[in-house]
């Protein structure tokens, strides 16, 4: 006897389609045998009607009103039967009170994109021109989760052994230069894994590859004519769906697959996968924007609002997710555990991460629901969180975000301590605090040397060319009147503003570039390079170029052959730090030998050894690192000396004395020409002299012992 499925079977019909009701849970479009399972969430509206396009058409399908008896709650749900659901697409309408004042939006001439979509067409090729009268421009449509993994999972890499490297998706590969098949694309960048697996990082940080809006705030600019785009993608349209525009098979859908593809093959190669996400607001904008979903779903719900109804902007973009509301928290929860689990990503850096522990009148929780959520949450469990821990309403908590022993944050005072030394400033105390990841700031808490990513350059601001190349932004082809980006950037053009023929400048730059990338390297924690600087790209000192499709992002890959000697350098510091776990430790270093090698795990030194001047007008610094404290004395490594001389003269440094049998032998030092700059780890040269060093003005010397 053959039993048959009941649930097959439909209950109701609307204009020939035949309708059941459907599962509350999960929310989206969902593929169950023989229909579609279509769920949304709406607390506020009176009423919800499903709208059905064939892909691509103008005017729907059909439109089918949720009747009464299919709503459980606040959530409505039917299945939709005999659907050709690989040539459709689909929306919502819904009613409900228009008034601001009170923060209801609902209007049901607008036809609203599924917040929970896996997959949005409409809006297919990077850059083309929409149809600006279509009401539509953002269609839902149904993910096929049929890709094959085979045995691929995410890396679970140690935080303390991640090298990250920061990129663009399109501007990665979009310039000629690149030669890849596809430029400007997730299949791009797969393309070039053989250069970043060169390079030596272990991760890539991917800038937002959610599904945004590039014509969201576009013009043309006042200086070159061309279009200034949203560029950078920091407003998201759909959380849960890829960037077709990122894809070269995003006309055909298929951008899901694809850029699964590149994260397998970053996996096959040791490569961690960290997306930039972006909770923080949406692409709705404030009062004036447009109707894309949340607006009109359930505004009350997904934004804070103040009394007036008017949108809280925290985010410095118009609007702030209400983020520890138990719906949006939701929302946020099912979004990360989608693309940890659908696409095995490794990790997340949470833009103005602060935001995400506000109350809903915008007040800091000392305990925020969504952040200890995401901590402690089973699927998330290995998945790195990152916070930048800062927001666009002024709430600044590097040292302080809310963590649950689990989240890192960009050290945004490791940058501006590491180029205030670098210009020479005295802070060498403050210095010493982020060469040992930190611990002024995280050990009092429990939180290990890895909760500090480090960073000199990011997207955001200056590249390293540029922060020794300009003292002030250069804004302009922005169309903003130069008032945009930051003022302060704590950078030093070495002599001359821009770009200068002048070989003793040129000379001067190239060495603080790398005593930048030396510093950044033997710094304990997690080091994040920014795309392009291994090669000395530059913005033309534009500090701010979320708005370019141009030179001024892309990465031009002749200067890898214009700058060959700058990438060597670069990947040998990667190699040298990958080679020496006592660079890499899990636990913050004691300054104490607790396990009897006759010297502390760390050590602190100057001109003189064991001798550290601590003065405010003191720019020399030098530390040693007892390699059999590796690890807390797990591991054995070499010992490490580490001079910084910030200062514009020479200084002699007095040699500290190793064990018998062991002898210094250098594998950095900044202030000889190339290749004498740096040597591959295992290859350094012997020093001759075993008492001292001489190190030149504004360098950086790094010395093993073995």
């Amino acid at each position: 006897m053959i039993l048959e499925r009941i649930d097959v079977h439909p209950t109701h019909t609307h204009k020939g389609f035949n309708l059941r009701r459907g599962r509350p849970f999960p929310f989206s479009s969902t593929l169950i045998p023989g229909g579609v399972n279509f769920s949304i969430y709406s607390s506020h509206a009176t009423a919800c009607t499903l709208v059905l396009f064939e892909k691509y058409s103008a005017e729907p399908l059909v439109e089918i009103p949720f009747p009464d008896e299919f709503r459980i709650g606040n959530v409505y749900s039917m299945v939709v039967f005999d659907l050709d659901y690989e040539n459709l697409e689909y929306g919502y309408r819904f009613q409900g009170e228009f008034n601001p004042r009170k923060g209801h939006w609902f209007n049901e001439q607008k036809i609203l994109c599924d917040p929970y979509a896996k997959i949005l067409g409409g809006r297919n090729i990077w850059g083309e021109q929409p149809d600006w009268n279509n009401p539509y421009q953002y269609r839902s449509r149904i993910a096929f989760d049929d890709f094959d993994w085979e045995s691929d999972r995410p890396l679970e890499i140690p935080p303390e052994d991640l090298v990250i490297y920061e990129l663009h998706v399109r501007s990665f590969t979009h310039h000629p230069s690149s030669r890849v098949k596809h430029p400007g694309t997730f299949a791009g960048l797969r393309e070039k894994i053989p250069y970043l697996k060169e390079l030596g990082i272990n991760a890539v940080e991917l800038m937002p590859i959610f599904e945004f809006d590039e014509f969201e705030n576009s013009r043309s600019s006042p200086i070159t004519g061309e279009t200034l785009f949203n560029y950078w993608g920091y407003s998201t349209v759909g959380f849960f769906a890829p960037k077709a525009g990122y894809a070269a098979t995003g006309k055909y859908g298929m951008q899901g697959d694809e850029f699964k593809n590149l994260v397998k093959e970053l996996h096959e190669n040791g490569v961690e996968v960290i997306l930039d996400v972006v909770f923080n607001h949406t692409a709705e904008g404030n009062e004036n924007g447009p109707y894309i979903s949340f607006r009109g779903i359930d505004n009350q719900t997904y934004y804070m609002l103040t009394p007036e109804g008017y949108y809280f902007n925290f985010s410095g973009c118009g609007n702030t997710l209400n983020c520890n509301n138990p719906i949006v928290r939701n929302l946020v929860l099912d979004c990360l555990r989608y693309w940890a689990s659908e696409y095995h990503i490794d990790g997340f850096r949470f833009d103005l991460a602060s935001i995400l522990g506000r109350d809903p009148w915008g007040a800091p929780l000392a305990n925020p629901p969504l952040l200890e959520t995401l901590a402690f949450d089973p699927i998330l469990a290995k998945c790195k969180l990152i916070a930048e821990a800062w927001d666009a309403g002024g709430l600044y908590q590097v040292g302080s975000f809310p963590a649950f022993g689990r989240w890192a944050e960009w050290n945004g005072k490791y940058r501006d301590c590491v180029r205030q030394f670098l210009k020479g400033e005295g802070n060498v105390g403050e210095l010493a605090q982020r060469l040992q990841g930190s611990p002024d700031l995280y050990a009092h808490s429990g939180r290990s040397p890895a909760t500090s990513v480090n960073f000199v350059t990011c997207h955001d601001g200056f590249t390293l060319a540029d922060l020794v190349s300009y003292n002030s932004k250069h804004n302009e082809a922005n169309g903003e009147d130069n008032r945009d980006g930051e003022d302060e950037n704590e950078s030093w053009n070495c002599g001359a503003e821009g770009w200068t023929d002048d070989p003793n400048i040129n000379t001067l730059r190239q060495r603080q570039m790398r005593n930048a990338i030396a510093i950044l390297l033997v710094s304990q924690g997690i080091p994040m390079l920014l795309m392009g600087d291994e090669v000395g790209r530059s913005q033309q000192g534009n500090n701010n170029t979320y708005c370019h499709d141009s030179d001024l992002n892309w990465l031009n890959w002749e200067l890898l052959e214009s700058n060959r000697d700058l990438f060597r350098f670069v990947k040998q510091a990667i190699a040298f730090r990958n080679t020496h776990p006592v660079l890499r430790s899990p636990s913050h270093l004691r300054n104490q030998d607790y396990i009897g090698s006759g010297y502390a795990d760390i050590t602190w030194h100057g001109i003189q050894a064991w001798n550290a001047d601590w003065s405010t007008e003191s720019r020399t610094l030098a530390l040693m690192l007892c390699g059999k404290h590796a690890h807390a004395g797990t591991l054995r490594d070499d010992y490490l000396y580490v001079a910084l001389n910030s200062h514009w003269h020479s200084h002699n440094f007095e040699l500290p004395q190793l064990p018998d049998g062991q002898q210094w032998h250098v594998f950095a030092n900044t202030g000889c020409a190339p290749p004498q700059d740096s040597w591959e780890p295992g290859t350094e040269p012997r020093l001759a002299d075993q008492s001292q060093f001489l190190v030149g003005d504004r360098s950086v010397v790094i010395l093993i012992g073995k």
